[in-house]
């Protein structure tokens, strides 16, 4: 496993984190806890020392997962990053007409913070990212505000916002202002928008870079094909809905033709193609089980993709708008 700066925190983070949504929630189809303790040991095993976690996900079962291991794993040196929603019900992503402190108010946010400790099993959450944002809060960021004054009380030691998928750019104003420690975005093959702006401004800003979704929620891995059936309740029956997973599968396809054989699988390309950006710090890759846990980390140990075949593969970028809305 290779190692990057996570911006100015002085933390060396692994290239390939775990990303550990699908292990706390029922949204990714059934998952044991047994599956989920045991990717979670093989990733660490393979040098990952990177966890992105969410209060929401499983109304906090994923981060107790997570804190039986870092206990299970004595004094490792392990980087666990967590996430608080806004209050709910309202819009998510919020919107511009959304009041900050209605959606994060101050005590609101350190109730949160709390249950996150108590489920993760620490005195101290090494990042706490705020779920989602909006750009109209840009001009009065008070929910970061308290996040500082958690920062100065040793509740957190790293402040962060998960971008809103549809406006990524809207945190590039913050990371310029001082405001962010580190900041969680969607960027890969089809989603390269990043590159433009949010990405030079993470580097430039010495904020450190988290990359969600590296395989479009699975379909750059290479294994979906037009007659894939999703697992009632499963939200990436949402996600693909209609034609959209043979418009997919069409230009996946298209990818590997274009990767011509220079890396083993598609999955592998993907990580790859997001690893070449030296703004990027870890890849949050979603792991199920620990096959899936051993294949990922394995890529860090690989040869870089090469600058030709990473420029051939720009041309894939596909602006699709706000998939996450559904059809």
């Amino acid at each position: 496993m290779k190692y990057r700066d996570f911006g100015k925190t002085g933390w060396n983070v692994s290239e390939i984190g775990f990303g550990a949504w699908a292990i706390g929630a029922r949204g990714w189809g059934p998952q044991s806890d047994a599956d989920s303790l045991a990717a979670l040991h093989q990733a660490l095993d393979r040098g990952c020392n990177f966890i992105d976690t969410a209060l929401g996900y499983g109304d906090g079962h994923s981060e107790r997962l997570i804190g039986k291991v870092l206990k299970d794993r004595g004094g490792e040196r392990i980087y666990v990053a967590t996430k608080t929603p806004p209050v709910m019900p309202g819009c998510w992503p919020p919107s511009p007409y959304c009041d900050i402190n209605e959606r994060f108010p101050a005590t609101y946010l350190r109730n949160q913070v709390e249950a996150s400790l108590r489920n993760l099993d620490t005195e101290c959450i090494d990042l706490l990212q705020l779920h989602t944002w909006t750009r109209a809060w840009n001009r009065n960021p008070m929910a970061l505000e308290t996040l500082r004054e958690l920062k100065k009380e040793g509740k957190i030691r790293a402040v962060g916002i998960s971008t809103p998928e549809q406006d990524q750019n809207s945190l590039v104003p913050l990371m310029q202002a001082g405001w962010l420690d580190a900041v969680q975005v969607i960027y890969n093959i089809f989603e390269q928008e990043p590159a433009a702006e949010f990405l030079p401004v993470a580097r430039e800003s010495g904020v450190g870079v988290i990359v969600r979704v590296a395989f479009d929620e699975g379909a750059l891995t290479g294994k979906f094909t037009q007659d894939t059936i999703f697992t009632e309740g499963e939200f990436r029956a949402n996600y693909f809905a209609g034609d959209r997973l043979p418009r997919v599968c069409q230009r996946v396809a298209k990818i590997w033709e274009d990767v011509n054989g220079e890396e083993k699988d598609m999955a592998t390309a993907a990580l790859k193609f997001i690893l070449k950006h030296p703004a990027v710090s870890t890849i949050i890759a979603g792991m199920r089980t620990p096959a899936q846990a051993a294949a990922n980390c394995t890529v860090s140990d690989e040869r870089p993709m090469s600058d030709e075949l990473a420029i051939r593969l720009r041309k894939h970028a596909w602006l699709r708008g706000m998939w996450y809305a559904g059809k």
